[in-house]
C-alpha cells in the first residue's frame, strides 16, 4: 500500500529553506513553559538506580494509570499508557474495525489529517461529515452519515483545525449513535485544557461500553516530544489494545511516565489557567488583525488554531507557499483537512502570533 508524506512536513521544509525570515504558524508545538515539577522530574530521574532505566510495564507505570484513572473517574485496568494520543487513536480504531462490525470511520469535515490516514492504513474506509457552518459537529448530518457499515465515529474536541467545544448535548448524541449501529465512538481530547467557552464535555462522562477517550499530555503541559498520552477503553476491548501496543511498541518511555506523573501530583490549575489565558490574548489580536485583513474566521472555542479564508486567495499548496515567501508567514492549506480548499489554519503557538497577524494584515496579495 503506497502512504502519502503528510503534508505538514513539505510545508515546514519550505519554511525553512526560504531566504527571508518566516513566522512558522504550521505545527501545534507548544512554546511555552512545561510545568516545574515537570522538569524537576527529568533531574531527579537522571540520578536514579540502573533499575530504573529499564522496560517498565508494557501498560504503563502503574502508579501513573493509577493518578489518570483516579482523575478520570475510570477503573486502572481500562487505562493504557501510548506513546502520545497518535498511537492512542491508531489502537482505538483497530478495535473498533476487529469488531468485525463495519469497515467505515465517520469523520467530521474539515478534519484533522492523520486520522483518516491511520484510517487507510488499517484498511477502513474513511467518510468526511461536513460541520456546521460555526465549525460545530453537525449531529444530523453525522446520524445521516452512519450506516450498518459504521465501525466507529472519531470526534476532536476542542477541535483541530476549527477550535469548535462539544457540549454535553453533542456528546451524548455521538454516544448514542455509536450505540445504535454498534459502533465504537473514538473521542480524542487532547485540547481538554484549552476550553475557552466551559462547554467541553468528555465522553467519559456517558457510561457505556462504546466509547473509547483518547488524551496525551503533550499539549497541556507542553512537551510534544515526551510522547506520554493514553487510551481508556470499555473493559471488553482493553486486554487485545493492549497486545497490539506491545507487539508494536513493546512500551513506552519510563522517564518520560516518570516525569508526568510528578507534574500531574504537583502542578496545580493556575498553571493550566496561565496557559489558557496566554493563548486569549493571541487568539484575541490574531483575529483582530484577521479582521483588518478582511479575512473569514471561524472563533475558535478551545485548542489553539484559527481556520480563515481570505477572498480570491483559494488556500492551496501554491498559495501557502507564496504567503511563505511574500509575507513570511507559514500555515496550512485547508485541503490538508478535508475539502475545505479555500481555506488555511494558523497554529498560535509562537509569540510571533501577534507580528505574523500584523504581516497577513499588510500582505497585499489578498
Amino acid at each position: 500500500m503506497d502512504y502519502e508524506t503528510p503534508l505538514f512536513f513539505h510545508v515546514m521544509q519550505y519554511a525553512a529553506a526560504a531566504d527571508r525570515d518566516v513566522i512558522d504558524l504550521v505545527s501545534g508545538g507548544p512554546d511555552w513553559e512545561p510545568p516545574t515539577a515537570l522538569r524537576d522530574g527529568l533531574r531527579e530521574y537522571a540520578d536514579g538506580d540502573p533499575a530504573d532505566f529499564q522496560y517498565p510495564p508494557s501498560d504503563g507505570l502503574r502508579e501513573l494509570r493509577e493518578e489518570i484513572a483516579a482523575r478520570r473517574g475510570v477503573d486502572v485496568d481500562r487505562v493504557v499508557i501510548t506513546n502520545g494520543a497518535g498511537e492512542a487513536n491508531y489502537l482505538a480504531m483497530a478495535a473498533a474495525l476487529e469488531r468485525g462490525a463495519g469497515s467505515e470511520i465517520l469523520l467530521t469535515d474539515p478534519v484533522y489529517p492523520y486520522y483518516p490516514g491511520k484510517a487507510r492504513m488499517l484498511g477502513a474506509d474513511p467518510r468526511l461529515v461536513p460541520v456546521a457552518d460555526d465549525g460545530d459537529l453537525d449531529v444530523d448530518a453525522m446520524y445521516e452519515a452512519a450506516s450498518s457499515e459504521t465501525a466507529a465515529v472519531l470526534v476532536n474536541s476542542p477541535n483541530n483545525p476549527t477550535g469548535a467545544v462539544y457540549d454535553a448535548d453533542t456528546m451524548a448524541a455521538m454516544v448514542d449513535l455509536a450505540e445504535d449501529h454498534d459502533a465504537l465512538l473514538v473521542s480524542d481530547e487532547v485540547y481538554d485544557h484549552y476550553d475557552y467557552s466551559g462547554r467541553f464535555e468528555s465522553a467519559l462522562a456517558f457510561d457505556s461500553a462504546h466509547t473509547v477517550v483518547t488524551n496525551s499530555f503533550s499539549k497541556s503541559m507542553a512537551v510534544t516530544g515526551l510522547r506520554v498520552g493514553y487510551a481508556v477503553f470499555p473493559p471488553h476491548l482493553v486486554d487485545d489494545a493492549r497486545t497490539r501496543h506491545m507487539l508494536v511498541n513493546v512500551t513506552g518511555a519510563r522517564p518520560s511516565q516518570a516525569a508526568v506523573l510528578r507534574a500531574l501530583r504537583e502542578t496545580g490549575p493556575e498553571y493550566y489557567e496561565a496557559s489558557r489565558d496566554l493563548l486569549r490574548e493571541r487568539i484575541g489580536a490574531f483575529t483582530d488583525a484577521l479582521d483588518a485583513a478582511d479575512a473569514e474566521y471561524v472563533v475558535p472555542d478551545g485548542a489553539f488554531y484559527v481556520f480563515a479564508r481570505f477572498e480570491g486567495f483559494p488556500g492551496t499548496l501554491e498559495n501557502v507557499e507564496r504567503l511563505v515567501d511574500e509575507a513570511g508567514v507559514a500555515c496550512m492549506p485547508g485541503d490538508t483537512f478535508g475539502s475545505y480548499d479555500e481555506w488555511v489554519r494558523f497554529a498560535l503557538v509562537t509569540p510571533r502570533a501577534e507580528a505574523a497577524a500584523q504581516r497577513l494584515a499588510d500582505y497585499d496579495g489578498f
